[in-house]
């Protein structure tokens, strides 16, 4: 393990990361109905709560993004079921309270010129707030830039101990 360095933060993490992101896991469906209700019934009688999910289809498939309350325990579930799982990391970022709280995110992050290719929201919030999941062009770069802005980042951890 770890411990988190040049960000201030004390997060622990056994990925080999000093800082805090939240995994994402795509997974590849047919695209008819149903499938989706047996990907997320997979998770019934578990404590892994999908915290987070985006699809993206076509004609022959779609992708299903997902963000989990328990990522190790969510990926031995896809897995067993024999899902096709890709897993990236993202940075969770709690919105702040203002008219337009997705420019200011937006703002930060074009003045240090990182990009973003998916944006959602976060179903499950830790504290309550509005929050949201980024897959960025450079993780260590949006992460130092938007706790430098004053934003709350959000990590694995907080997903997992959201009790309601």
């Amino acid at each position: 393990m770890s411990t988190g360095e040049g960000l201030g933060s004390d997060f622990m993490t056994a990925r080999g990361r000093d800082y805090p992101t939240i995994r994402q896991f795509t997974v590849f469906l047919e695209n008819r109905v149903g499938q989706l209700m047996e990907v997320v019934r997979r998770f019934e009688g578990s404590n892994v709560r999908i915290v987070a999910l985006t699809i993206s289809d076509s004609t022959e498939c779609a992708l299903v993004r997902f963000l989990l309350s328990d990522p190790e325990i969510g990926r031995e579930i896809l897995e067993r079921a024999g899902l096709a799982i890709v897993e990236s990391d993202l940075v969770g970022v709690e919105l702040p309270d203002s008219p337009q709280p997705m420019l200011q995110v937006c703002t930060a992050l074009l003045a240090a010129e990182i990009n973003i290719s998916q944006v959602y929201p976060l179903i499950v919030r830790p504290t309550g707030r509005p929050a949201v999941a980024l897959m960025v062009d450079n993780i260590e770069h949006t992460l130092e830039t938007l706790e430098s802005k004053g934003f709350h980042l959000i990590h694995e951890d907080e997903l997992k101990d959201y009790d309601n």
